[in-house]
């Protein structure tokens, strides 16, 4: 019995054409879903430890529109920078140095230099010290009601402890209402951790801070002679300046005979 291939090859050749025309005219696969990723998430970058506190972080944006936060401030942008160190020189003898904080309080920093290199604390006196407490001032009229004419703070509480040289933002009983009184602390009272704005600690000076004169009022209110940024180079004032109005000497008691004595 005879064989032949052809008609087998002929028609295996028909059957490949048909699978590949039938492959070239299927649909492509549909691509992975644009909103699901598959990717890892990015780590954060590490905070460094000898920050005074973390900012908090931002929130990623809605939608691909809205612009990005920037980054807050790190630890080594603005200590010892002198755009973000305060000088105040004191009645009390010398300057006290601020390293102000911008990565927590930003909005309250910018505040602060604003007034300052405006000249507003310039002459703002201490009007409410409390010996191992704090020493609070930035009222113009030293009465403990007044401020400036700029809107008030919305408050940025944060992390940083209220520890022995912390300066802090005053406010009232509305936690938005900073505006441009600010205190010292004498000596650490945590309990006005996340209640009040801390923006700074003094790094040097501290001792002109300690001999600000005490009382609610104080009878002879010490008084922040000049307040500039750093980065501005304003020199001290001369140390004639740097003093104590004297205080007013005390009344004598008046005596029963002096009463009754005759007039001349």
């Amino acid at each position: 019995m005879k064989f032949t291939f052809r008609p087998l090859m002929l028609t295996a050749m028909a059957f490949g054409l048909a699978v590949s025309a039938a492959a070239q005219e299927a649909p492509p696969a549909p691509s992975p879903d644009p909103e699901v990723s598959t990717a890892p998430p990015a780590e954060a970058p590490p905070v460094p430890v000898d920050a005074p506190a973390p900012a908090p972080a931002q929130p990623a944006p809605a939608t691909a529109e809205t612009p990005a936060a920037p980054p807050a401030m790190t630890f080594d942008q603005f200590v010892n920078n002198p755009e973000y160190m305060l000088n105040i020189d004191l009645s009390t003898g010398g300057r006290v140095v601020i390293q102000l904080y911008p990565n927590v309080a930003p909005n309250h920093v910018d505040r602060i230099k604003q007034l300052a290199r405006a000249g507003f604390y310039d002459g703002a006196k201490f009007h409410r010290v409390i010996d191992g407490f704090m020493a609070q001032t930035g009222d113009p009229t030293a009465t403990g009601q007044g401020g400036s004419q700029l809107p008030d703070l919305k408050a940025e509480f944060n992390a940083v402890p209220h520890l022995r040289g912390t300066v802090s933002m005053a406010r009232a009983e509305s936690e938005d209402s900073a505006n441009s009184q600010f205190f010292i602390m004498l000596q650490p009272r945590f309990a006005l951790d996340n209640r009040y704005t801390a923006f700074g600690r003094v790094v040097s000076g501290m001792q002109y801070v300690d001999a600000i004169q005490k009382g609610e009022p104080p009878a002879v209110m010490s008084r922040m002679v000049q307040v500039s940024v750093a980065a501005d180079n304003k020199p001290m004032p001369p140390a004639s300046m740097l003093t104590e109005a004297p205080a007013a000497p005390p009344v004598a008691d008046i005596s029963v005979d002096q009463l009754n004595a005759p007039i001349r």
